[in-house]
């Protein structure tokens, strides 16, 4: 990949900004402008071949400017000047016909970032389009060797990407910093029988030299493509389950979604009114961590340039912090969290169990590893989803089981939350380990 070109465009870039801020200052406008430039690398391969190979190079600048609490947006991918100063014009005309909003506006001053840390987010991989080949067919030819009864594949991808990113305002607000984001994935079909199961796995980090090897991503994919041979549906029970990792980290976006801003202000989360109040047993602790070196969520500020922090969701059970933006802040009466544009880094802090102990702990019960569709209703809490895992006896995993629906009250799941298990999933903004439910309704045949 060409990391000396994009890291060149850095200062530029930083400069159209402030000339686009400039010129809306210029035409009696309050104003916040983003930019981006990004490089990227994806390459695909299957049953041995390279089957995809893209180099991507996106740039975008988008523009809101404030005519008092009147608001107007525009963007564009063509940074030319002509282009910016059409895109400024475009956005200061659709402000002269929005309806005033009392809470619309730039972030309060005392809240911009000012001191921004180093989080070590920029490790761009200078691999080159054959290297990247060589990687996708290791990882594909290690998935389809593992087991007989792999009989297909829908292929391993590597994608590496590294950009910059400039955020200003009119309040003296202007900072750009680069990141990166590589990945590696494979997917495999097994069959047993006249059963057919797929499965995949893969590895995400800042840095291409923390990401797994290409052999081990492809025999995990493979290992849990057969672990599902063999699967069949369950009776309708109640039972405990067992999420894992990868699988928990959707419960916890949940709870996330029920105590975002836009939910609250607009009486749309089950969690209304949840502040001060408990949600969790009281050994739970979730928390954002914004600034961890390397983090795949770190940001050293949000969306609107205010300062991130680290900060309690969930401190003994008890709700803390809801997550806010200056805008949903402002119709709550409230303060910026900074979480404009989403969290940083949610950490639920783990137990001292791993999964297997996790498992003999709870005796019977469900394994959910994998969950579809997204039957949630955040208004009321009512929880539907589509599942498939596991079912375990006496500690130990039985037969693996699919075509089964999970339903519950997500309030009621939270509260009735009995252990986090240590296995924490590094891989994205949530980090969790498994979580054990104390009571789930599971429809089957």
């Amino acid at each position: 990949m060409p990391v000396k070109s994009i890291e060149s465009q850095l200062n530029p870039l930083q400069d159209k900004v402030a000339r686009v801020l400039e010129e809306a200052k210029k035409r009696g406008a309050a104003a916040e402008a983003g930019a981006h430039l990004d490089e990227g690398l994806s390459v695909g391969a299957r049953l041995g071949e390279p089957e995809t190979l893209e180099h991507h190079r996106d740039q975008s600048l988008a523009v809101t400017v404030y005519f008092g609490q009147r608001k107007g947006s525009a963007s564009t991918t063509n940074l030319s000047e002509a282009s910016l100063k059409e895109t400024l014009e475009a956005a200061c005309a659709i402000a002269r016909y929005a309806s005033e909003d009392p809470y619309a506006g730039l972030p309060d001053p005392d809240k911009l970032a000012r001191d921004i840390p180093d989080l070590d987010l920029d490790h761009p991989w200078e691999i080159t389009a054959d290297q990247a080949i060589e990687r996708v067919i290791e990882c594909e030819t290690a998935a389809r060797e593992f087991h007989p009864e792999i009989v297909n594949s829908e292929g391993a991808d590597l994608n590496s990407h590294h950009g910059i990113q400039v955020l200003g305002n009119t309040s003296g607000f202007l900072h750009a910093y680069p990141a990166s984001q590589h990945s590696l994935s494979c997917a495999v079909v097994g069959k047993r029988g006249e059963q057919m199961q797929r499965d995949h796995w893969y590895t995400l980090a800042r840095h291409p030299e923390d990401l797994n090897s290409p052999a081990s991503v492809g025999r995990k994919a493979a290992e849990r493509t057969v672990a599902r041979l063999g699967a069949s549906s369950l009776t309708t029970r109640r039972c405990p389950a067992i999420y894992s990792a990868e699988a928990a980290r959707s419960l916890i976006g949940h709870f996330l979604a029920a105590i975002r801003g836009g939910n609250l202000y607009r009486k749309a989360s089950f969690l209304l009114d949840g502040l001060g109040k408990p949600v969790f047993p009281e050994f739970v602790h979730i928390h954002e961590a914004p600034h961890i070196k390397k983090g795949l969520g770190s940001a050293p500020y949000d969306s609107e340039g205010v300062a991130t922090y680290p900060h309690d969701l969930i401190r003994n059970g008890v709700l803390e912090s809801y997550i806010l933006g200056t805008y949903s802040a402002r119709k709550l009466g409230m303060e910026s969290t900074g979480n404009a544009g989403g969290v940083h880094n949610i950490i639920v802090e783990p137990g001292n169990l791993d999964r297997d102990t996790l498992l003999k702990e709870m005796g019977t019960g469900l394994l959910v590893t994998e969950l579809m569709g997204q039957g949630i209703n955040l208004v009321t809490g009512d929880y539907s989803r589509g599942a498939a895992g596991f079912w375990v006896e006496n500690g130990e995993i039985q037969y693996p089981v699919e075509e089964i629906t999970i339903a519950a009250n997500l309030n009621t799941l939270f509260r009735n939350l009995v252990s986090i298990g240590r296995d924490v999933d590094m891989r994205g903004n949530i980090r969790t380990g498994s979580i054990w439910l104390a009571d789930i309704t599971v429809g089957g045949a």
